[in-house]
């Protein structure tokens, strides 16, 4: 008889001791990792796992809605590991292939980047039709940017917004996923240390044929008004708003801001909290790649690695942790602020080795004391 969590009903474990108790177990007989394993990989989950994950599709736990008719939502929810998720559960006319659906998520899932909140599995059951990806719990560049309350954000982290959007962009590029549907700052998440990410829901092509640009009409790169598709000059496109809004604080329609640009007043462009914290030449070359990013014609665009290249060089105080600049304390140095901890978990926290003990025989395993031995063995050795 194998020592198993399930039985302390334990919702805290320290990390090395969760990994002693595992090899105990005698449901692990070779040691490989469970390919249902969300944490290795991608997972196809089904709509009650989910259903359970989210409380139900609690409306307390929504986090975003898209769509007015028939909303996408997005849902905070917890899987059976205690990870954090955000599940996008699609309107019932968005993927009506189901076989495309799978596809395109299994696609998307094969992507891993710290650059990314990347996608850990889907579900597709009937004509329901969710994604599941890491948890970002830092809210959106929309929010820091044009809604701040403590502070505005700091030119440095404007930067490293920017390089870090790119290099996301460059490598969804090099893995063959260049389009990027609706670009925007409501796709940039913050995650535990409040780094920037790109959202994985971005990736997804659905079923009618990339037809699917919500931006308002001023900001969305002329072709598509044209042909209603986007390219990956579309997408350099969009991220030459997103340059505009970083520089202003605001949402600058491109006309009028290139209208700026060539009258030699990006001065006016800049956001006035950011007075005196930026070098004109930083500010300068900024507006410079804004202005190629917006060009009328797609060919005349700098590609996505080009613009890793030109923002390099432009970094500030890069040894700054981001939520330092962001002024956000950094959740990934504590789990109690999302799981709550069991009288065991509590013992285990304070390491207190009598209580650990005292609880385990008042479970049961006073019959099992080799294991509960080895268990405190092991525990009281990783604190030494």
């Amino acid at each position: 008889m194998g020592a198993r969590c399930s039985k302390f009903s334990l919702c805290w474990w320290p990390s090395h001791l969760k990994s002693n108790l595992h090899n105990l177990s005698d449901n692990d007989d070779d040691g490989k990792r469970d390919e249902n394993d969300p944490r290795g990989g991608f997972s196809e989950y089904s709509l009650d796992q989910l259903r359970v994950a989210t409380s139900g599709f609690s409306p307390d736990n929504i986090v975003s809605e898209h769509g007015e008719k028939a909303p996408n939502v997005v849902y905070r929810g917890m899987l059976e590991d205690d990870r954090l998720v955000a599940v996008k559960r699609f309107n019932k006319s968005a993927w009506p292939d189901s076989r495309q659906f799978l596809d395109e998520a299994r696609a998307v899932g094969q992507l891993r980047s710290e650059r990314l909140a990347n996608l850990v599995g889907c579900c597709c059951e009937g004509e329901e039709r969710l994604l599941v990806a890491e948890f970002m719990p830092n809210e959106t560049l929309s929010k820091h940017l044009f809604h701040w309350e403590a502070q505005p954000m700091k030119w440095a982290m404007r930067l490293r917004v920017a390089l870090y959007l790119a290099q996301a962009l460059e490598y969804c590029s090099s893995k063959e996923r260049a389009l990027y549907h609706d670009l925007n700052a409501y796709r940039i998440l913050f995650d535990q240390e409040a780094n920037p990410r790109l959202s994985c829901f971005g990736l997804m092509k659905n079923s009618r044929d990339g037809r699917s640009y919500s931006t308002n009409l001023a900001f969305t790169p002329p072709e598509y008004l044209r042909t209603g598709r986007i390219t990956p000059e579309s997408v350099v496109y969009s991220f030459g708003t997103l340059l505009l809004g970083l520089l202003s604080g605001k949402h600058i329609p491109p006309s009028h801001a290139l209208d700026l640009i060539r009258g030699k007043n990006f001065l006016l462009l800049m956001d006035s909290c950011l007075e005196s914290h930026f070098s004109n030449d930083d500010g300068t070359e900024l507006v410079r790649l804004a202005s190629r990013c917006l060009q009328y014609e797609p060919r005349e665009r700098p590609n996505v690695k080009l613009l890793v290249t030109a923002l390099t060089p432009l970094q500030k105080e890069t040894s700054v942790p981001s939520n330092v600049l962001m002024g956000i304390p950094d959740r990934s140095l504590s789990s109690k602020e999302t799981v709550s901890l069991t009288p065991f978990g509590d013992a285990c926290s304070r390491r207190d080795l009598t209580a650990i003990h005292e609880i385990l025989e008042k479970i049961g395993y006073k019959d099992d004391e080799d294991v509960a031995n080895e268990v405190i063995h092991h525990f009281y050795f990783s604190l030494n």
